[in-house]
């Protein structure tokens, strides 16, 4: 078989990330990144469509999920500064 040297150039963090799954797998740096673009070419366009669908959902939601525990947050915080009102009140704190 027949090969060619291709470069890559990506930040020392990232180039550090890879050869750590590759590692955690068994394998250098250079079958792990064959591999995974292999997987990547092998990915069905409905399949990537409906992973499309479901990010943008989620990009949907995420705000509306981060403002709801905003508010639980603030809740709690409020809740506690009551308690710990009421327990001053009583003496025992």
């Amino acid at each position: 078989m027949r090969t060619e040297r291709l470069t890559v150039l990506m930040k020392p963090e990232d180039k550090r990330a890879l050869e750590a799954r590759a590692a955690q797998r068994g394998l250098s740096s250079g079958e792990y990144v064959r591999l995974a673009v292999d997987r990547y070419a092998d990915v069905d366009p409905e399949e990537e469509a409906q992973l499309a669908a479901l990010v943008d959902e989620a990009n949907k939601v995420i705000p509306l999920m981060s403002d709801k525990l905003d508010d639980m947050s603030r809740s709690l915080r409020e809740t506690h500064e009551e308690v710990d009102r009421m327990l001053r009140q009583m003496g025992a704190r």
